[in-house]
């Protein structure tokens, strides 16, 4: 049996109507004389048809019907048959449009009616959300392949069968497959500009003292130049790729942290400010690695803690040139902990090889590129490990000038090693 709730407004009362429909056969769940709780009704009942019983429809009706058209069918019986009036009938979705009386033994087919309708409407819905779907779904297949095809130097056809093997292998779609790529890879990049920031903060700090002692200055401004350029370039695309929230609560203090840092790096470089600078990296460092950290967990993604370990290697490596630099320089006095900060840090940063050499991302590329940084890690501590007592102020610059270039060098691999984890096929496939 048909069900059916009844809203009337009309000059006689409901009961003539509500007759008509029992006695052709439709239940009527309950019977309303205005609209206020038409809604919650219609969700307790679910009733298979809406019929209203309105003589002059306004726009509180119009919009009440528009909103119950996705649910249920609706029947609209009124004396309006102005042009206006059935227009915007159409425009809410109401199913059928009766005027000026009835027939009750058409009472039936009317119901039908406006049944078929809401049916036809429902599957053209599903019909174009499927359409949207595939479509989707092709967009993101083709930004995919471009990924796979940029990362990993692949022929449109490699890439396209590595998502089919996927597909089949997983039990899920080629779409499915292909927006967890495109999810892995927006985090990977989030995850490196954020850990980039956390690296150049460091960076700076070891630039500002080289140009400070006058020790390869002009090479060491143009990478301090740079390395300002990475930080603004890297928190403009943050800036554009997050969200107006996660840019409120994790963007903005690093944001703050760095308008406070580059103030400070516009003024003449000089000894008695690099205290200042140090304590505003650590400042924009903090900040970074509470950003980083939480993009990590955004991305669940056990492979990311991978690139964040590897990320963290680059910041590592340039917070340990900077307190060698102190070190060498004979600046304890300005922080008093730097040879055990050079410790701990030449600690962290091991472990972190080692965290590296034992993680489900490793590759024969990827050992060989380990092997190759630890190369160069030695030989920078060994530089940094010489006493600086015994040594001429020529032996002591030459030693200055080598922790700059191997700083440089051993950054340059982890980059290079960094960017063969985020481009990783096991990464990308989450």
């Amino acid at each position: 049996m048909t069900t059916a709730l009844l809203l009337s407004q009309s000059p006689d009362g409901p009961h003539r109507l509500a007759r008509d429909l029992t006695q052709c056969g439709i239940e009527l769940l309950g019977v309303l004389d205005g609209l206020g709780d038409l809604m919650h009704q219609v969700g307790q009942s679910a009733p298979d048809v809406v019929i209203l019983e309105w003589l002059v429809p306004d726009d509180a009706l119009f919009e009440c019907a528009q909103a119950l058209a996705e649910a249920v069918p609706v029947l609209l019986l009124t004396d309006d048959d102005s042009v206006s009036a059935i227009a915007r009938a159409v425009e809410s979705g109401i199913h059928a449009y009766v005027v000026r009386g009835y027939d009750a033994a058409r009472l039936p087919s009317l119901v039908r009616l406006a049944q078929a309708r809401w049916r036809h409407e429902q599957a053209g819905q599903r019909a174009f959300q499927e359409l949207s779907q595939r479509l989707d779904e092709r967009k993101a297949v083709e930004r995919a392949k471009g990924l796979l095809m940029q990362a990993r130097q692949l022929s449109d056809d490699e890439a396209f069968r590595i998502l089919r093997t996927v597909s089949m292998h997983a039990n899920l779609r080629l779409g499915q497959v292909s927006r967890q790529i495109l999810h892995s890879a927006h985090f990977a990049e989030a995850v490196n500009r954020a850990g980039q920031l956390r690296m150049l903060s460091q960076r700076l700090v070891k630039l500002y003292l080289l140009r400070v002692a006058e020790v390869r200055a002009d090479a060491a401004a143009r990478a301090l130049a740079d390395s300002v350029q990475r930080i603004e370039l890297n928190l403009g695309w943050l800036s554009k790729k997050l969200s107006a929230a996660e840019a409120d609560g994790m963007l903005a203090p690093v944001l703050a942290q760095w308008a406070s840092l580059h103030a400070l790096l516009q003024r003449q470089e000089r000894a008695d400010l690099a205290l200042d600078v140090d304590a505003g990296a650590q400042q924009l460092l903090d900040a970074a690695e509470r950003l980083t950290e939480s993009l990590r967990r955004q991305g669940a993604l056990p492979t990311l803690q991978v690139l964040n370990i590897a990320g963290r290697q680059r910041m590592l490596s340039q917070r340990y040139a900077k307190y060698a630099l102190l070190t060498l320089i004979g600046a304890e006095d300005m922080v008093p902990q730097a040879a055990a900060l050079q410790q701990a840090t030449q600690q962290a940063f091991a472990d972190g090889l080692d965290c590296l050499r034992a993680a489900p991302l490793s590759t024969p590329d990827i050992r060989q590129m380990l092997d190759a940084a630890q190369r160069i890690w030695r030989q920078m501590v060994d530089i940094a490990s010489g006493s600086r007592e015994a040594a001429t102020p020529a032996v002591l610059r030459e030693r200055w000038e080598q922790l700059f270039l191997d700083s440089e060098s051993l950054l340059d691999a982890l980059e290079q090693l960094f960017a063969r984890y985020e481009h990783s096929l096991d990464l990308l496939l989450g």
